[in-house]
């Protein structure tokens, strides 16, 4: 190396950059000398967790990744690709950004939804829609209200100004998320089969462009940050949060969109995590390269970046694009219409290694394969143990719970649940009918439905998880994510096709975070296999556990789902709302004396964990592909899935949404707060014109399908068993105005 000016490199230097002895020693194996600063600083984000998935790609591996949909499988490209039909496909990703969100609410949220954008269309694809999957702390706490303003501020600020429509999400309130929020964002676009870009770099010889925003200081270290617990000194990081500038963004989606026409692209990537140094190393991993870039050459923000500042700088609204030689003129003209930075930095070469100059100075040279995953990157396997927890779970009885018998005032309360209330507060601020393609904004229905241009198709999209249900038994909470995911979406008239994932889980050198996270893989792995929805991708989001000075709190394990699934005719689009009053419904599915991991149990026994609720996976497929033929028959006025908060919920936010009310009988057969308020899955309410009835009812005997008639929908009262439960208007002002006097801090 020419460059020796750098401090002198060793092991207490890698530990302060996140690398462990082993791994220093491993990378002084690999390059056959003591690393500089620069290289090393290089390695600790190419190797840190966020970047090399170590501690999970072991695991993530046995996950199903073959559907006969599937164009682009997981790890493949920036994201997944499944065929839609009519010459389309789409492209789909959840990514996280808990940790610059939990320092820095409104930038951290507003650079995850710009950067899962980035993903999409760096493919080639354009963005249509957005979802978000949140979790927060409680919200009677001031810190609370503050992040969640400015996470929803920041979503909303980007995704508005980028002109792509937020069209669903969820949203969770929990003590375990009191310092460690998560805050997941999903991003899909649509592009035509066969027009996609490849995240590689080839060509002997072909020049080598950084083009979009100028490069600054933001971000540096990024990668490493995400990979470590959140302390009480964590705010001093903020040179490792990002700043977005969404409508900065706009101009890069145009102007990649247009640069892909003129076919002088060979391969182009985002530069999210660890910036140039990713994007190089990756590109010239999977195309078998090397590249030489002349760091000078970087467009920057500030003057006298020094190298690893350079290379590691998360700045935002960045893409590497490696261009066909000669067609250099091709791709200037484009950026230049679009007022971007486009620079070329350097070349390909067929060397394997990536060589970065500064003022006629080598500075760092190391090789991109034993960077990245599948190549030198280190490949662990935790020990883990089932925590003492879950024993203590398994032996709370719910069914042993002595009877409350106060029906009305416990469905008040619980229709007030920040968990079950209206997130209206949230997503009024997003705009969800920008591109006019939403279907769902006066149309509720279980899943987002997006209708696909000049065609009669949709795409149906949907985020879900229900985290303590996986705390309590991560194997069948997994499950439950998958399956419920794929019920809304079914519910709402289309068919699942394939899953991105979002994986949210504590330390993994904590033997219990490690079994959670396990066991959660082994019950999405059956679920994906049992509903034919392979996975596409996703991220996996170790660390989320607060460091305090009275010990350490994971956060509940959240695999969170991000789903698609496709209705090839809007016609079957079917909503969640009551029509009209004298419509019969019914209750398809079988019911159980079930109050576990209930949002009932929680809010009003006062009972925080229990086991999650009953469930099985072949019922819950039989019912799925049943409520699939009632629709497509137009047996049905409304579907909706009995989920948090069980019957009564359900029922409830038809009705509301209906502008209804609702008159039921409940079966005596079980207890009448579990036939209520218990959440035992597989199950769901439909709305049926009573015309239509005698071919429902033979249509369910004759396809062995559980179904209970259990009333009618009339005007304006909830009543069950003949007892008035009030008026639908009074749940109507608890149900769309809870959020708000929360936020506004008004106590009930």
């Amino acid at each position: 190396m020419q460059n020796q000016s750098e401090t002198l490199v060793t092991v207490e230097t890698g530990k302060k950059l996140g690398i462990t002895e082993a791994e220093f020693e491993q990378i002084v194996s690999i390059m056959g000398r003591t690393p500089n600063f620069t290289e090393l600083s290089i390695y600790s984000v190419m190797w840190s967790e966020h970047c090399s998935y170590k501690n999970s790609i072991h695991w993530l591996k046995t996950l199903p990744r073959e559907g006969k949909r599937l164009l682009v499988g997981a790890g493949e490209e920036n994201a997944g690709l499944v065929d839609i039909g009519d010459g389309l496909a789409c492209a789909f990703k959840i990514e996280s950004h808990n940790h610059p969100s939990a320092i820095e609410p409104f930038q951290g949220a507003a650079t995850g939804v710009g950067g899962i954008h980035r993903d999409i269309f760096t493919m080639g694809a354009r963005p249509i829609a957005s979802l978000n999957s949140l979790r927060f702390g409680n919200i009677d706490l001031p810190q609370t209200r503050r992040l969640v303003e400015g996470v929803v501020a920041g979503i909303s600020h980007y995704g508005n100004c980028f002109g792509v429509p937020t069209v669903g999400g969820e949203v969770y309130f929990n003590d375990c998320y009191n310092q460690n929020i998560l805050v997941n964002a999903m991003s899909v676009g649509i592009v035509e089969v066969g027009k996609t870009v490849s995240a590689i770099a080839e060509g002997l010889g072909n020049p080598v462009f950084i083009v979009g925003s100028a490069t600054g200081k933001d971000g540096i270290h990024g990668a490493t940050f995400a990979s470590a617990d959140l302390t009480e000194d964590s705010a001093e990081d903020l040179p490792a949060v990002q700043v977005g500038d969404p409508f900065q963004e706009k101009l890069l989606l145009e102007a990649t969109l247009e640069a892909i026409k003129t076919g002088a692209i060979v391969g182009m990537q985002d530069m999210g995590a660890a910036g140039i140094t990713c994007s190089t190393s990756e590109m010239s991993a999977k195309g078998g390269v090397g590249m030489i870039i002349d760091l000078d050459k970087v467009p920057t923000r500030q003057k006298n970046m020094k190298p690893f500042e350079i290379l590691l700088s998360e700045s935002q609204e960045r893409m590497l694009i490696v261009c066909h030689k000669g067609q250099e003129q091709l791709l200037l003209d484009v950026f230049e219409k679009w007022d971007l930075e486009c620079a070329e930095i350097g070349e390909v070469t067929d060397t394997g290694t990536l060589v970065f100059h500064t003022s006629g100075t080598k500075v760092a040279e190391v090789n991109a394969h034993s960077l990245v995953l599948g190549g030198g990157a280190p490949v662990y396997q935790r020990e883990y143990k089932r925590p003492a927890y879950v024993e203590e779970i398994r032996k709370i009885n719910t069914k042993s719970i002595p009877l409350n018998t106060k029906y009305v005032a416990s469905a008040k309360k619980l229709a007030a649940s920040p968990n079950l209330v209206s997130k209206r507060w949230i997503y009024e601020q997003y705009d969800s009918m920008v591109r006019t393609g939403t279907m769902t904004t006066n149309k509720p229905s279980d899943a987002s439905v997006v209708w696909v241009k000049d065609t009669k198709k949709a795409i149906v999209l949907t985020t879900d998880c229900n985290s303590s249900y996986v705390h309590a038994d991560p194997y069948q909470g997994a499950m439950i994510a998958v399956a419920e995911a794929a019920r809304n979406i079914v519910c709402s008239g289309g068919t699942p096709v394939a899953i991105t994932n979002c994986l949210n889980f504590g330390n993994p050198y904590n033997q219990g975070v490690y079994w959670q996270f396990v066991q959660v893989i082994k019950g999405m792995g059956d679920a994906c296999r049992k509903f034919n929805t392979p996975v596409t991708g996703g991220n996996v989001s170790f660390y989320n556990q607060s460091v305090l000075k009275d010990g350490t709190e994971p956060v509940f394990p959240t695999p969170t789902i991000g789903m698609l699934g496709v209705m090839d005719d809007i016609s079957w689009h079917t909503t969640l709302h009551f029509k009209k009053p004298g419509h019969v419904i019914y209750m398809l599915g079988t019911p159980v004396n079930d109050l576990g991991s209930s949002e009932y149990c929680r809010t009003v026994l006062g009972i925080p964990l229990s086991a999650p609720p009953s469930f099985d996976m072949d019922e819950e497929l039989h019912l799925q592909q049943n409520i699939t033929q009632l629709i497509r028959k137009k047996y049905i006025e409304s579907a909706h899935d009995i989920s948090e908060g069980g019957l009564f919920h359900c029922l409830l936010e038809s009705a509301i949404a209906g502008n209804v009310g609702f008159d039921i009988e409940t079966d005596n057969n079980f207890r009448k707060d579990a036939y209520l308020f218990g959440e035992s899955q597989s199950r769901c309410v439909v709305t049926i014109n009573p015309q239509k009835e005698d071919a429902v009812v033979n249509f369910l005997n004759t396809h062995n399908v559980p179904f209970s008639r259990i009333g009618e929908v009339i005007k304006d009262e909830i009543k069950i068993d003949a007892e008035s439960f009030g008026n639908i208007g009074e749940y109507a002002l608890i149900y769309n105005n809870t959020l708000g006097q929360k936020m506004a801090g008004v106590q009930n």
